[in-house]
C-alpha cells in the first residue's frame, strides 16, 4: 500500500535474508533429527572465524561495500521507475528474509524501519498451506508435504518465525525511536488507512487522508478479484486465528514449544509471563 504513494519505489522482495543469513540446520533436520534442533544462520556460527567471508573481523571492509552493493542494485531500480528528476524519492523495501534485520538496519542507520509482526499461529498456518499440491510457493521452489510429515513443517517453521520475530525485535529496540514503528497485521487488518496514516505520521510522509482511505480501500481483500485469492494462493484468506481450524490439537502443541514464549514476548499469548512488547 506505501508503494501507491507518489513518488514511492516498491522494491518488493530483494530476498537479501536468504543469501547474507543462511539457515542452519537445513529444515530436513526437523523431520530426522534426534532431538529438537535449534536454528540459527552460518553467520553466527563463523562470524568469529577470520577466514569467513563476513567474519567480524573484517566487517570494516566488508560493511561498507555491502551497504554499496545494495545501495547501487536499489539505486538502478529506482531509475527504471522514471522518477521526476530533481524529487527525492520514497524507497519502500519488503525484506521478507528479516533474519538479517540486525545487520541490514546497522548497514543502514538513518533509514526508517517498518516492524510488521503477525500472530506466528498464523504465519505458521500459513506457510503449511502454501506446501501443498497446486500452492502459490511450490512453483517458487517450496514442496507438497505428506501427512505425515506436517508436524516436523510446522515445528520448522514455528523455529523460523520464533528466530526471525527475536531478530527484528532487537533490531527495532536499538533503532533510534522516532524512525522505527510496530504495526500489527490484525490492526492494518482492520484499520488499514489508519495504519498507514500512523506511519506516515511517525516517518512525516505528508499524505491526505482521503488519498490513504483510497489507497485502503484498493487493496482490500475483498477488491482482490476472486481468481487471485483463496486456497493455494499468496493473497489466501484475511482471517486471522483460522490456524484453530486448520491444526490439530497435537499440532498446536508443537507450535506452543518452540514459539511459545516468543508468542508471550510480543503479546499473542497472554500468561507466559514474558515481558511484551509495546
Amino acid at each position: 500500500m506505501l508503494s501507491e504513494l507518489d513518488g514511492a519505489v516498491p522494491i518488493d522482495d530483494p530476498h537479501l535474508g536468504h543469501h547474507l543469513g543462511v539457515w542452519r540446520p537445513i529444515p530436513l533436520a526437523w523431520a530426522t533429527a534426534d532431538a529438537e534442533p535449534e536454528l540459527t544462520i552460518l553467520n553466527e556460527i563463523k562470524r568469529e572465524k577470520p577466514s569467513y567471508f563476513f567474519s567480524d573481523r573484517y566487517r570494516d571492509v566488508w560493511g561498507p561495500a555491502l551497504r554499496q552493493l545494495i545501495v547501487s542494485r536499489f539505486d538502478a531500480q529506482v531509475h527504471d521507475a522514471a522518477v521526476p528528476e530533481g524529487s527525492d524519492p520514497l524507497v519502500v523495501v519488503k525484506e521478507p528474509g528479516s533474519h538479517i534485520a540486525d545487520l541490514l538496519m546497522s548497514l543502514f542507520e538513518g533509514s526508517r524501519m517498518i516492524f510488521l509482526l503477525r500472530d506466528g499461529r498464523d504465519v505458521v498456518d500459513s506457510w503449511l498451506a502454501a506446501h501443498r499440491e497446486g500452492a502459490w510457493a511450490v512453483d517458487e521452489g517450496a514442496f507438497a508435504v505428506a501427512p505425515e510429515g506436517r508436524e516436523a513443517v510446522i515445528r520448522w517453521q514455528a523455529s523460523v518465525w520464533d528466530y526471525r520475530t527475536g531478530v527484528v525485535l532487537g533490531a527495532y529496540r536499538s533503532h533510534e525511536p522516532s524512525r522505527r514503528v510496530l504495526v500489527r497485521y490484525e490492526d492494518l487488518l482492520a484499520d488499514p488507512a489508519g495504519e498507514l496514516e500512523r506511519i506516515c505520521c511517525r516517518f512525516e510522509i505528508e499524505v491526505p487522508a482521503a488519498r490513504l482511505r483510497e489507497v485502503a480501500a484498493a487493496h482490500d481483500y475483498d477488491s482482490v478479484p476472486r481468481e487471485e485469492k483463496g486456497a493455494g494462493k499468496a493473497i489466501r484468506s484475511a482471517d486471522p486465528g483460522g490456524w484453530r481450524d486448520h491444526l490439530s490439537a497435537a499440532e498446536r502443541q508443537a507450535m506452543y514449544e518452540v514459539m511459545g514464549e516468543r508468542l508471550a514476548e510480543v503479546g499473542y499469548l497472554p500468561g507466559f509471563g514474558t515481558e511484551r512488547v509495546a
